[in-house]
């Protein structure tokens, strides 16, 4: 008979002697003492049945119940659906995410490497400790379906101000205080929750196109840092002062549909497409342009999620600086810089296996005359005068498996040890502006290929490690012939990530 089980019999024996003694009777035989111990070990199996069954949480900033099963759902942050419930509780919540991080790159960092002679820097390496993101996010209920959220993301650990060799500006060395800079209010939205299938959030938020703006935090993706191909040619994490509406069905549909403004097309790149195209630098948002994006989820079989998203909106001319060639407004009249992104991501997690993936196509209108007008922008402006691509692409798929989810007592702590492996392909310069494909700029196409482990001590915390390998595109040789040009680029990296909410 353990401790706890003395300790309720003789509670229960004080109260029954203490009515006995009200009563002027106490009479306590060995029968009394084995019924009630038979009391005290049915209340244990009761409190042990009720221990097993679904509890109920409160969601992280929505303050929407759901069990406390890895069932999908609605993520407070971005709208989209995740297998993850948080564990906030009551009307205020506080949780956040980050990441500690060390690669050794066995290439170089030059930023002349994709010159006319990468050879030269054949045989450079080099390493780097960092903080990416650690995030944190605030939530508070107000009661009638109102609610908050907020969230405040540190970049690299730094302050605002940061020196940095600028590839897209010839190599010089810039400090630069951003907007927000390495400090940036990355999301701040109030929502009104009428019912199930109808929600309006307005603020600034995720706009959760593409597999890694909706799972963005870093124990739902196997990599030590987020998957190259999307974080590469759009906005990630993508945030934008905009207007939902989004719900979800019975049975596993979860939707969202967000009106926004549009991307800068001044600041679009070769390396990057769109991506820097987000935001401001300045003090507001620029709106001379408006765009929309939506999202559609499955999730109505188990272990199975199915996502569509997509953003189109124009991108010319959304903003404050002109170019210094003074053009004939004549010229650019019927420009609109149309930028459409189509994405389908996945994931598959039952079985001790996780299977995910990603394809993400985007198409820019007038890339030719964006390109033209961009190079012609006066020194200063916050255009990188670059060529941009008319089409860009990104796909991946990862796989790991869980191989403690084999040992029942590792499996019932909840600790996991996932071995991955991942692929991914993407080309910020899939086509050039005149929408043909190229060399000119192959090295901004590769492949790249990964493995490694994740270990999960608890939920919230991973432990990873990741050997990749990039492969860069042919390209044209000074003889003219088209092959290997580019070093190859293997990386080894390490990281400690956790996510999820704080509790008090």
């Amino acid at each position: 008979m353990n401790k706890k089980r003395y300790f309720w019999a003789v509670v229960m024996l004080l109260i029954t002697g203490f009515q006995l003694w009200a009563d002027d009777s106490i009479r306590i035989s060995s029968d009394d003492w084995n019924a009630l111990l038979q009391r005290v070990e049915k209340l244990e199996r009761s409190q042990a049945q009720a221990d097993k069954s679904p509890k109920m949480v409160t969601d992280a900033t929505t303050a929407a119940t759901t069990k406390k099963t890895p069932t999908y759902q609605l993520d407070a942050n971005t709208g989209a659906t995740v297998r993850r419930v948080g564990n906030g509780s009551g009307r205020l919540t506080f949780g956040g995410y980050g990441e500690a991080t060390f690669k050794q790159c066995f290439f170089s960092n030059n930023y002349l490497r994709y010159g006319k002679n990468p050879e030269k820097f054949r045989g450079d390496h080099y390493g780097e400790f960092d903080l990416p993101h650690v995030v944190f996010y605030i939530g508070y209920d107000f009661g009638k379906g109102w609610s908050m959220g907020s969230e405040i993301e540190f970049e690299h650990g730094g302050p605002e101000i940061a020196t940095e060799i600028e590839e897209e500006e010839g190599g010089e060395y810039e400090s630069e205080i951003e907007r927000g800079g390495e400090v940036a209010l990355e999301q701040f939205w109030i929502q009104k929750r009428f019912n199930d299938y109808a929600i309006i959030r307005a603020g600034m938020q995720v706009i959760s196109v593409g597999g890694t703006n909706a799972h963005h935090e870093p124990t739902e993706f196997f990599g030590v840092y987020r998957p190259e191909g999307e974080f590469t040619i759009i906005p990630c994490t993508w945030h934008e002062v905009g207007l939902t509406f989004m719900g979800k069905t019975p049975f596993g549909l979860h939707y969202q549909a967000m009106f926004l403004p549009g991307l800068d097309s001044d600041r679009f790149s070769r390396k990057n497409w769109v991506k820097t195209g987000a935001g401001s630098p300045y003090e507001f948002k620029l709106a001379n342009v408006f765009a929309g994006a939506a999202r559609v989820d499955y999730t109505g079989v188990q272990g199975l999620r199915l996502s569509l998203s997509g953003y189109l909106g124009n991108s010319f001319r959304n903003t404050l600086s002109l170019s210094s060639k003074e053009i004939d407004n004549s010229a650019y009249k019927d420009v609109r810089g149309t930028v459409g992104i189509g994405s389908f991501d996945f994931c598959y997690n039952d079985y001790n296996l996780v299977l995910r993936g990603s394809a993400t196509y985007g198409h820019l209108t007038d890339a030719a005359a964006i390109t033209q007008y961009n190079i012609g922008m006066r020194k200063g402006s916050v255009s990188h005068k670059q060529w941009v691509g008319s089409d860009a692409i990104a796909a991946g798929i990862e796989a790991g498996y869980d191989f403690f989810g084999l040992n029942p007592n590792l499996h019932n702590r909840n600790q996991k040890f996932y071995l991955f492996a991942r692929y991914d392909y993407y080309d910020s310069m899939f086509r050039n502006p005149e929408g043909k494909r190229d060399y000119t700029y192959s090295w901004c196409g590769r492949q790249r290929l990964a493995v490694g482990i994740n270990y999960y001590p608890l939920r919230e915390v991973a432990v990873k490690a990741e050997f990749a390998y990039g492969i860069l595109n042919k390209g044209m040789r000074a003889d003219g012939t088209i092959g290997k040009l580019y070093n190859d680029e293997p990386q080894l990296s390490v990281g400690i990530v956790y996510a999820g909410m704080f509790r008090h």
